[in-house]
């Protein structure tokens, strides 16, 4: 139970999806509320979710806290009914300043029930096992009657519209020919996998794990990889070729070699040039670089696997300083996760 709410990271779905089948599998029947439109600067992103117990107990949030009350009335009100509701909330600047919002607007809300005898408890099933095997759904709801579709990264019948939200992760209400229709897009949260525990590679993580990306560090070394030098930061004192199956390589998962020692970084860069990893990316310069090439081409990888190095790594910003490399390898991975795509 979470009694204020706090601000929403990708992470918190998959604790708002477990209650919600604990929930299910208890009492028979829960309430899920979902943020379907909002105002730009919301602490609550669209997509974000609360679900709602019979007994009031809830599990998640819709807003910084001003609107959650209301939520939650409707909510027990709709577990009795079992028609979904469409709540629009105008939220004044007053209001919006007392509940920590930097400024008033509105937020549109989407509350229905789901029961353990529907279709639903097997979608929250399958989104919360999605989520923990860091897949991609996307869901798409008829607001009107709560009428759902659902599409996995990788099915072969994904529309291209669709298919474009597994990339950018956005969520938005469409409008179709059957009225609208909120398309949900549940995707991972995105991860750096950071090979070599260097200077740079404190600084990155520490700037990863503010922005809430997940973070892992990787290498052999046990003095590099000391949890003195990154706290709070999961480790591997293991070579990459050993560790990187365990922790696998998704389109969600940005790959970054720092350790700037070719035996390391080489293996991490045979794993991930042959995975759908979103970003591979290594510290070098050109002539070290160029050495690099002809190593992993002897090592059996294609040209056009190569290619898809960032090196040197970063967004070039004149970078020289450890503290100023980071920032422009995480600049170059969130344009990655965020800029190129298009959006629908």
């Amino acid at each position: 139970m979470t009694d204020t709410p706090a601000p929403h990271t990708p992470r918190d779905e998959i604790g708002v999806l477990e209650a919600a089948r604990d929930w299910l599998d208890r009492d028979g029947a829960v309430a899920i509320a979902t943020v379907v439109d909002t105002w730009g600067s919301a602490p609550v992103p669209t997509g974000g979710q609360m679900a709602v117990a019979k007994d009031g107990r809830f599990k998640g949030s819709v807003s910084g806290g001003c609107i959650e009350g209301d939520v939650i009335a409707e909510a027990e009100e709709i577990l009795g009914t079992g028609v979904p509701k469409l709540l629009e909330f105008g939220v004044a600047d007053e209001t919006a300043w007392r509940a920590g919002l930097p400024c008033g607007g509105k937020v549109k809300v989407y509350v229905e029930r789901v029961t353990a005898d529907t279709e639903g408890k097997a979608l929250v099933a399958r989104a919360v096992d999605a989520q923990r095997l860091r897949r991609g759904l996307v869901i798409e709801t008829r607001l009107a009657d709560g009428k759902k579709s659902i599409f996995a990264r990788g099915d072969s019948d994904v529309p291209d519209d669709v298919a474009r939200r597994f990339a950018t992760a956005r969520s938005s209400i469409e409008a179709k020919p059957d009225g609208d229709v909120f398309v949900h897009a549940l995707v991972p949260p995105a991860r750096i996998v950071v090979v070599g525990a260097s200077h740079i590679g404190q600084v990155l993580a520490e700037i990863a794990r503010l922005a809430g990306y997940e973070i892992q560090v990787v290498d052999p070394r046990s003095a590099f990889a000391a949890p003195d030098r990154f706290p709070g930061i999961t480790l591997h004192a293991e070579w990459p070729q050993d560790v990187l199956p365990k922790i696998g390589l998704d389109p969600y998962t940005a790959v970054v070699a720092l350790a700037h020692v070719g035996h390391i970084d080489d293996e991490a860069l045979k794993l991930a040039l042959i995975s759908d990893c979103l970003y591979v990316g290594a510290l070098g310069s050109k002539r070290n670089h160029a050495k690099r090439v002809e190593r992993l081409k002897e090592a059996g990888l294609t040209d056009a696997q190569i290619a898809r190095i960032r090196a040197p790594i970063g967004i070039d910003i004149g970078a020289q300083t450890p503290a100023e490399i980071a920032i422009s390898v995480m600049a170059d991975i969130v344009k990655a996760v965020r800029g190129p795509k298009q959006v629908p």
